[in-house]
C-alpha cells in the first residue's frame, strides 16, 4: 500500500497537469492573462512544495512547506471559483478542479494536523 505521503504527492502532480492545462486554455482560448497567471502560479506551487517537503531538513521545515502548500491551494481555490464567476470556465471544469483541489486541502490539513499532534 502507498504511504500517504506518495499519495498525495501523486495527487499534487496530477493536479499540477491538470492548472497547466487549464492555463493554456486560458491564454489561448479565452485571452485571459491575468487570473490565469495568478492560478498558474499558486496551482503549481502547491505540489512543488509537495515534493519539497520530502527532503525537509527537519519536522518543522515540513510542516512549514506543507503549510505553504495548504495557503497555495486556498488561494487556488479563490480563482478557480473567480474564473468560474467570470464565464471562463463551465460548471462542469469548475467543479471537476474544485473537487481535485478540496482533496488536496483536506489531505494537507489531515497531514497538518497529525504533525502538530492534534
Amino acid at each position: 500500500m502507498p504511504r500517504k505521503e506518495s499519495v498525495l504527492r501523486e495527487k499534487s502532480e496530477n493536479f499540477t497537469t491538470r492548472i497547466i492545462k487549464l492555463y493554456q486554455y486560458l491564454s489561448e482560448t479565452k485571452h485571459e492573462r491575468t487570473i490565469s497567471n495568478q492560478i498558474y502560479r499558486s496551482g503549481t506551487s502547491i505540489g512543488a512544495n509537495i515534493a519539497e517537503s520530502a527532503n525537509a531538513q527537519s519536522r518543522a521545515d515540513f510542516m512549514s512547506k506543507l503549510s505553504i502548500a495548504l495557503k497555495e491551494a486556498n488561494e487556488t481555490e479563490y480563482w478557480l471559483k473567480s474564473l468560474y464567476n467570470g464565464n471562463f470556465i463551465d460548471e462542469k471544469g469548475f467543479n471537476s478542479m474544485f473537487n481535485d483541489n478540496e482533496e488536496l486541502i483536506k489531505m494537507l490539513v489531515k497531514s497538518i494536523k497529525k504533525l502538530k499532534g492534534l
